[in-house]
Order: structure tokens, then C-alpha cells, then sequence
């Protein structure tokens, strides 16, 4: 079965590696695009070395490339010499969509300028992730997750308090680039559709971070007001965050007045107490506020109490493992979990899409099937079978559109060349020497 969705026709050339790109690619394969990634011969993708944990009869498996490339092939190619240019040249004419996370300048040095990749396919929509931002006093600067966190003020709002800035548990602002990445495509391949042509979508590490900032930005643009990190409770709200009872913690959020009166009556609290009475007064007075409900919570246990919020409608959460998530029937309900065909590992389960795609009228969302991520240069025979295939029924023509049937087969820094510290290419030579599925079929 062929994975179907909105991008169907799409070609993406992903020449990213780690996670941010490669975030990006998966989703836009997620959405149906045919992702085609390129990769170093002998190492591949930086992140198939990065664990633990490993998996495999070997235990050679990064679990951590897993993650973010699911519905890819894969093709190794070396864009410093002739034959790999030559092949990188043959597949952007091919192409929709290009991704790069290569460090200010050197998809130039390869040869690949914007205005060269534009001469071989005016349509070519690039996508292009840096670490800071490709311009700027500091553009160029390598970076990876943690010191963007950092840079961008996100460690300084998280941790138990302002003197222990805290990293995100997530690769936040790897995940959060793919993301702003793959809507930018989105957007430009729909533009492309009035004027077409292609164009550049550039964001950051950096951006991804500050583009969330929301009401922590304006406390300070327009508040005049520094945030700090205030734990596990809410820098506007209260009762907004995490509370002990008897045997744990539970997440409370009473976001308005109504709310906090049920939770005050649960709790045996008098709601209109000065000091309680409004959102303004309960924040200035968290400290007390959350003194007294804990005083009350520790009488039951963390069920009791979330069965009892249940009731009176107040949002309130266990605080789940990640394994206690995907046992969770809630989870598995929404897709969120997808069943692969690995060569190697045989059916894994894999962290699934977080977007539903329902038919007008039907309610009921179409099934999908997903294709594992690729073992290194897996499906070299078969995208150079495609490419033939293309170039024959379009003479070499820049594309603009996808295969009638998709070939089935960054990142915690934004790719070798990201972070200045591997070589400037991020590819090998193209062997050839592995089969790949046909085209139009899943693996």
C-alpha cells in the first residue's frame, strides 16, 4: 500500500541530517511527499551513531535516527566529487522541495548556490535551516539544541527557579524548526501554485525559539517585565501547575473563575477569600494559595482527587512516564503510535503524526500505512531506477510535480556542517550497490 496524503506528487531532495531537517522531511512525508534522503556512504546521517539506547541483532540501531525518519528512501551520494554533483544536479530537476541544514556557505563551496539550485528548477521551493539565521552580526554561527535553548531565554524560564535555568527535556528548538520549516514549504509549494515559481524558506534554531515565546515576549515588550523561571506553575495563572496529595503529584488548572470556585469547594477553601477572589489576587498571593491546597490534597490520593476533578469539569492530569503514554488507550486512539515493517528489526512501533486528515462528510479518518526509516543507501537502485524513468518521460525538465506513485523504499544539531565540527558535506559517494524496493510499493 502506497502512503497517501495531501503532499502526494511532492518530491523532497532532504539533504539535512540529525533532527531539525529531518523533522521537517518526516513531516512532509507524513503529509504524502516523496522524501528522498540523502546520506554519507560510510556513516550516513550523523544521528544513526547517536545512543543510547541501540537495537538490533548487531545493537547498531539508533533509536534516535528512528525518530525522525520514518516514510523516507534512502541514497547515499558524495557532493564533492563529479559523479555525486553530477546526481545531485539530476535530482533537484527532479524535485519539489529541497531541505539543507548545512552552515552558512557551504552548499555554496559544493557548488550549489540558491541562484544555481533555481537555474536547474526555477519551482524548487529550498528549505534552508541555520542555526542563528543564514544573516545578520552572528549569522552562521553553528549551534545545536541546548546552546539555542539557552541563547534564545527558554532555559531561563524553565527549572524550579530563576538561579537553575533548566534545558528542556525535548529537543525543543530542533523539533520546533522542523516544524516552522515544513509549514514554511507548505506554504511556498501553495504560492508556487499562482506564480510558479519556487522560493527560499529560512528560519533558525533561534527563531523557533523566540516564535514561541508568546506571552513571555510581550511580558517584556510591552510589560516591561522580565520572566523568570517560576517551576511547575503557570507565569500568569493560578491555580495553574503541578500539586501534591497523598501519594504524588497531579497537575491542576483552574484558568478562570469559575473553575477556581469548583476547586475551592472541593477543597473546602472559601473562594472569596480577598486574597483568592480573582486571578490577579491568587497570583499575587501563589505561595499561600498553593499552601492551602495542598494542605487539603494530601488527605487523598492522586486518583480520588483526578476522579473528583473529572466530575466538576476542572482540567486536571496525572504526571505520565513516557512509557506509561503509549500504554495509554487515549493515545493509541489518535494515531499516535504506527506499526512499521523495519528490514532488520521486523514490526516496530514508532511515535506516529499528530495531525488526522478526516473526508468530508465521512468522519472517519482514512487508514494510512507508514514505511520504516531506511537502512543507510537502502533504496540507491531504486531511486535511480525512478530518476531514469522521470528523465525519460520529462527530458530532463525541471518537474514541479511528483511521481503518479511514491517510491516507498535535524536535529539535535542542524547537521555536520551545522555545527562546524564534521566535514562541510554531509553525503557520500552514490553506490548503488543496495537494492531498494520498486516504485509505488511499501515496504
Amino acid at each position: 500500500m502506497i502512503l497517501r496524503g495531501p503532499l502526494e506528487g511532492i518530491v523532497v531532495l532532504d539533504l539535512s541530517r540529525a533532527l531539525a531537517g529531518p523533522h521537517a522531511g518526516q513531516m512532509l512525508g507524513d503529509l504524502g511527499a516523496h522524501v528522498i534522503k540523502v546520506e554519507h556512504p560510510s556513516t550516513g546521517d550523523e544521528s544513526r551513531g547517536w545512543g543510547p539506547p541501540f537495537v538490533g541483532p548487531d545493537h547498531d540501531i539508533s533509536t534516535y535516527f528512528l525518530a525522525a525518519n520514518r516514510n523516507k528512501q534512502s541514497v547515499t551520494v558524495d557532493m564533492k566529487t563529479a559523479e555525486g554533483k553530477e546526481l545531485i544536479e539530476r535530482l533537484v530537476r527532479q524535485s519539489d522541495v529541497l531541505i539543507e541544514n548545512f552552515r552558512t556557505g557551504v552548499l555554496d563551496r559544493l557548488g550549489f548556490p540558491v541562484e544555481r539550485l533555481h537555474e536547474l528548477n526555477p519551482r524548487l521551493v529550498i528549505l534552508s535551516i541555520t542555526g542563528f539565521g543564514h544573516d545578520g552580526p552572528e549569522g552562521g554561527r553553528p549551534g545545536y539544541d541546548q546552546i539555542a535553548q539557552g541563547e534564545a531565554g527558554l532555559m531561563s524560564l524553565t527549572g524550579p527557579s530563576p538561579d537553575e535555568p533548566y534545558r528542556v527535556g525535548a529537543s525543543i528548538a530542533d523539533l520546533l524548526g522542523g516544524i516552522h520549516g515544513a509549514y514554511g514549504v507548505v506554504a511556498a509549494l501553495y504560492e508556487r501554485e499562482r506564480t510558479g515559481r519556487g522560493k527560499v524558506v529560512r528560519t533558525s534554531l533561534l527563531s523557533s525559539i523566540v516564535g514561541v515565546h508568546s506571552y513571555h515576549g510581550t511580558a517584556w515588550t510591552v510589560g516591561g517585565q522580565v520572566p523568570r523561571a517560576a517551576g511547575n506553575h503557570h507565569a500568569s495563572i493560578a491555580p495553574y501547575g503541578a500539586f501534591r496529595c497523598a501519594d504524588g503529584m497531579i497537575q491542576i488548572a483552574a484558568a478562570n473563575d469559575s473553575q477556581w470556585r469548583k476547586v475551592a469547594a472541593l477543597l473546602g477553601i472559601d473562594p472569596e477569600t480577598p486574597k483568592y477572589a480573582n486571578n490577579r489576587e491568587r497570583f499575587a498571593h501563589r505561595d499561600d494559595l498553593i499552601g492551602d491546597m495542598e494542605k487539603a490534597l494530601a488527605q487523598h490520593d492522586r486518583a480520588h482527587w483526578l476522579a473528583a476533578l473529572g466530575e466538576l469539569g476542572v482540567p486536571a492530569g496525572a504526571i505520565r512516564t513516557i512509557d506509561e503514554v503509549y500504554a495509554w488507550d487515549q493515545v493509541r486512539s489518535q494515531g499516535l503510535l504506527v506499526e512499521v515493517d523495519h528490514p532488520v528489526l521486523g514490526p516496530i512501533e514508532l511515535p506516529g503524526p499528530p495531525l488526522r486528515f478526516e473526508d468530508a462528510g465521512s468522519g472517519e479518518s482514512p487508514a494510512r500505512r507508514h514505511v520504516a526509516p531506511p537502512l543507510l543507501g537502502q533504496d540507491n537502485d531504486a531511486v535511480l531506477g525512478w530518476l531514469r524513468e522521470r528523465e525519460a518521460g520529462s527530458s530532463g525538465s525541471p518537474s514541479g510535480s511528483s511521481p503518479e506513485a511514491r517510491p516507498e523504499s535535524q536535529n539535535e544539531s542542524q547537521n555536520e556542517s551545522q555545527n562546524g565540527s564534521q566535514p562541510e558535506s554531509q553525503n557520500g559517494s552514490q553506490n548503488g550497490s543496495q537494492p531498494g524496493s520498486p516504485p509505488g510499493t511499501a515496504r
